[in-house]
């Protein structure tokens, strides 16, 4: 999927035993019946997880109490800096993300961090030369194909976003998240093309997962209505609910968008905003889509310093 969620970070902690303690959790029950009756279609705002604070907290403890190598104390600020991250504080996940890149240069997945949080401020030229860092350090690394196709995608060259959305999806040619990428820079060349290339790529879909409702949308083979009522199908907890709304309201928006009602296409970025979903794609590009949308420039965050 197209998303950094905390659980993919918990098998770099550990080392840190206990830190892995409060990062694991198991996920509410939700009825789905309840959903239904209690206007599911409204997101309601993920809260901050206690477990993320308290790791935020003990990550910080044994940072300034820990005798620790220069590398295992670049862990640390990058391990710090991706709950900061998931959380929403960009400027201190920034912030530790450069002291680890002082204690260690090679670090390929913090160049792909700020690489992301270049893209959303509208710095592409910095966004290129973090993502082809990584691309230099980790020639494997597939989410840089991934974040360097959108940052291509939202600089207007399309061709240059294809090739590397191409990329991703032959890295694993069953995400339906892969495939509504590089439709979506394939469309702004060719809205035909794009189309046809979707359907003949949705063959391989993995049909096992909800996502595979959003490329049958786009393929034409779903309402709207009926994607929408697809969130709440074999749904496990309210956190699950927040990422579908997450997602299919940002790809509902994209859609729309190309339809030229930008009207819904803004209220639904909005709704992208209102889940707090933080580490997700979606949520992160929900708020220059408004900019773009509104004819704004894209919001440049000051650079952080030490």
């Amino acid at each position: 999927m197209l998303k950094k969620k905390l659980n993919s970070y918990i098998s770099q902690l550990a080392p840190l035993a206990l830190l892995a303690t409060l990062l694991t959790g198991c996920a509410n029950s939700h009825s789905q019946d309840g959903a239904n009756n209690q206007g599911w279609l409204e997101p309601e705002p993920l809260l901050v997880s206690s477990r993320a604070e308290l790791a935020i907290a003990r990550l910080t403890e044994i940072l300034y109490r820990a005798e620790l190598t220069e590398v295992q104390v670049a862990q640390l600020y990058y391990d710090r800096g991706i709950m900061y991250d998931s959380v929403g504080l960009r400027s201190l996940a920034r912030l530790d993300f450069m002291r680890a890149l002082r204690l260690k240069p090679d670090f390929a997945d913090i160049y792909n961090f700020i690489g992301i949080h270049h893209t959303v401020a509208g710095e592409f030229n910095q966004a290129y030369e973090a993502f082809d860092s990584v691309l230099e350090l980790e020639p494997d690394h597939q989410y840089a194909y991934l974040n360097r196709g959108i940052a291509l995608y939202y600089d207007g060259l399309n061709e240059l976003a294809i090739s590397d959305f191409s990329t991703f999806l032959k890295l694993m040619p069953s995400d339906a998240y892969r495939m509504l990428w590089l439709y979506i820079a394939e469309s702004e060349v060719s809205t035909e093309q794009a189309l046809i290339h979707l359907k003949q790529n949705a063959l391989a879909v993995n049909q096992a997962e909800w996502s595979a409702n959003l490329v049958a949308f786009f393929s034409g083979e779903m309402t709207e209505q009926a994607l929408l009522n697809s969130v709440i199908v074999n749904l496990d907890s309210e956190k699950e609910l927040a990422e579908r709304l997450c997602e299919v309201y940002f790809y509902l928006a994209k859609w729309h968008h190309s339809q030229q009602r930008d009207a819904q296409a803004l209220n639904y970025y909005k709704k992208v905003l209102a889940t707090n979903v933080f580490e997700f794609v979606e949520h992160r590009y929900a708020r220059l889509e408004i900019s773009r949308l509104r004819g704004e420039a894209a919001l440049v965050e000051q650079d952080v310093h030490l």
